[in-house]
């Protein structure tokens, strides 16, 4: 796994890493972005953000097609700090509000709601990349 910063014509480089589409991908993920925000003098986002991830990554890992998933971790302003993952599936994932009876699972974008300041879904031809946004300090 090759872990890529992409240097910006101005603001903060951005960071991403494919990785397998597997459960303990949930692992390099959180570590991406606690390098990030480190590198960024954003520690007190690392709590929150590596939950995000964790249910970003998770999703995809439940819900995507291939092999595998890329994380990216962004500045797309001086305010947020964006965390991202792209898969190739098209299927939209959407915030369940039902209970979903006993079923402890198909809530994590509950958690990606109420941690972060918007989140959403950039299709592609090809695929999509739901990601969620955290304002910095």
């Amino acid at each position: 796994m090759t872990v890529t910063a992409t240097p910006r014509p101005t603001g903060h480089p951005g960071y991403s890493q494919t990785m397998r589409r597997l459960p303990a991908s949930a692992e390099a993920a959180r570590k991406l972005v606690r390098t990030a925000l480190a590198a960024w003098g954003q520690e007190d986002l690392i709590e929150d953000a590596e939950l995000v991830i964790t249910e970003l990554v998770s999703n995809a890992v439940d819900h995507a097609r291939l092999e595998s998933i890329r994380v990216v971790v962004s500045r797309p302003s001086e305010k947020f700090v964006r965390l991202g993952v792209v898969d190739r599936s098209r299927n939209v994932p959407f915030l369940r509000t039902d209970s979903n009876g006993d079923n402890t699972r198909g809530r994590g974008l509950l958690l990606v709601d109420a941690l972060t300041d918007r989140w959403g879904t950039d299709r592609y031809r090809w695929g999509k990349q739901v990601w969620g946004e955290l304002r910095c300090d």
